[in-house]
């Protein structure tokens, strides 16, 4: 279903740094599991440079393979949750989709758009999410009511609302926040196409217009939005910093990872509020 047999699975291994010699051979189980979320999640930034610079984002695993392992380039949620459900595929996984409403923006009722991915482990299922930036989970969240998970000093949360949706929550220095919500339907790559539509053109679309770069990590978490870089740690401390047009790239680069090429650095400077 998501074409894990097309994925270079040494490629994307390499990608993310996992070793097999030292970091034990891949099999359909939690160790796995959890070694490859946190290995990608903390390599391959989220990021909708190409969405920002009004380029297509194609979501064929040939494609995802030449962005997000061959160029060293991020992507967003339909990007990196498919890239690993094709991997997890590979080495033997059930993985399903799941739609969700972002509720970390307050109390709106959003439309769903964002894309994470369900994981049967032993008969129990897991969330896996390397696509929702520096708020999201370093490692699976076990999918049951009630299920609390400290990953280096960042805490996260299952939750079961009365009508059966599921909502990831996170521990923060002023309590529970409500990050997303899914219902357990089942979502087709087919229906990640369909909100990638709505995500990269839809006027509406908060990924439009403007820089995005975001990087989950364990002392540190990373965000980028427009012109203002923010360190977010464990503690709740925020440090951030103004980047003018000639730092964007730079900073892309150095805090983020993110190769660019020429062309890419005079678009994202166009962009940056104050002009390149």
């Amino acid at each position: 279903m998501w074409s894990g047999d097309e994925l270079d699975l040494d490629a994307y291994l390499a990608r993310i740094g996992y070793d097999i010699a030292r970091d034990g051979e891949l099999a359909p189980d939690l160790r796995t599991l959890t070694a490859l979320h946190r290995a990608h999640a903390s390599t391959i930034p989220f990021e909708n440079l190409d969405v920002a610079l009004g380029r297509p984002i194609p979501l064929d695993l040939k494609s995802l393979q030449a962005k997000l392992v061959e160029r060293r380039r991020g992507g967003y949620c339909y990007e990196q949750n498919s890239l690993l459900a094709a991997a997890l595929e590979q080495t033997g996984f059930h993985v399903e989709g799941r739609g969700a409403r972002n509720r970390s923006r307050g109390a709106t009722l959003p439309p769903v758009t964002h894309a994470l991915l369900a994981v049967t482990v032993e008969g129990e299922q897991w969330l896996a999410d390397v696509g929702f930036g520096w708020q999201g989970p370093l490692e699976p969240v076990p999918l049951r009511d009630g299920a609390r998970v400290e990953q280096d000093g960042w805490t996260f949360g299952i939750g079961v609302e009365d009508d059966g949706i599921h909502v990831l929550r996170s521990l923060r220095p002023t309590g529970w926040m409500d990050v997303y919500a899914f219902s357990p339907q089942a979502y087709q790559p087919g229906d990640f196409t369909v909100l990638n539509h709505y995500s990269s053109s839809h006027p509406e679309s908060r990924f439009l217009g403007q820089v995005v770069a975001q990087r989950p990590g364990a002392d540190v978490r990373r965000s980028l939005l427009r012109e203002t870089l923010s360190l977010v740690r464990p503690d709740g401390s925020v440090e951030e910093r103004i980047l003018t047009a000639h730092d964007l790239a730079a900073t892309l680069e150095a805090e983020f990872g993110i190769e660019l090429d020429a062309e890419e650095r005079a678009g994202l400077e166009r962009l940056h509020p104050a002009g390149a």
